[in-house]
């Protein structure tokens, strides 16, 4: 995390703006729907903890949360700070898991059935894959 963050600050903040078409994100927006994504998941990852089984998943607009907080005409170091805390954040709610709660029952959104080891592991996986995008 402390890695991709020294790399994002090597960008200047015209290119974390730029767009590569109209329908796609900047590097910036990327960032911006990795706070909503982490955002989204800690909720997950703690709820479940406490609500009845199997949990389900529902799913969030990503593009409407990256529009409405308007994250192009963000500072990406205020973004930046904020992906840091809360992925520490989950960092921590990871490392108190154990192999019952990691069993958990969830209930994707195309109705599939999984438990939270999958959904922890999905969100490690998508996290990689957008820094691979803003790190291009």
């Amino acid at each position: 995390m402390e890695h991709a963050s020294k790399l994002i600050l090597n960008y200047q903040e015209f290119e974390m703006c730029i767009k590569p078409s109209p329908e796609k994100w900047s590097k910036k927006e990327i960032l911006g729907h990795l706070l909503d994504s982490g955002i989204n998941n800690l909720q997950r990852f703690t709820t479940i903890q406490f609500e009845s089984k199997p949990f389900k998943i529902d799913p969030y607009s990503q593009k409407g949360l990256v529009d409405s907080n308007d994250y192009q005409n963000s500072n990406t170091i205020e973004l930046l700070e904020f992906w840091i805390a809360i992925n520490r954040r989950i960092i921590h709610v990871f490392g108190i898991q154990t192999q019952t709660t990691l069993n958990f029952e969830i209930v994707l959104p195309n109705g599939d059935k999984s438990d939270l080891k999958f959904l922890m592991i999905d969100y490690v996986d998508h996290l990689e894959h957008h820094l691979n995008q803003i790190l291009a």
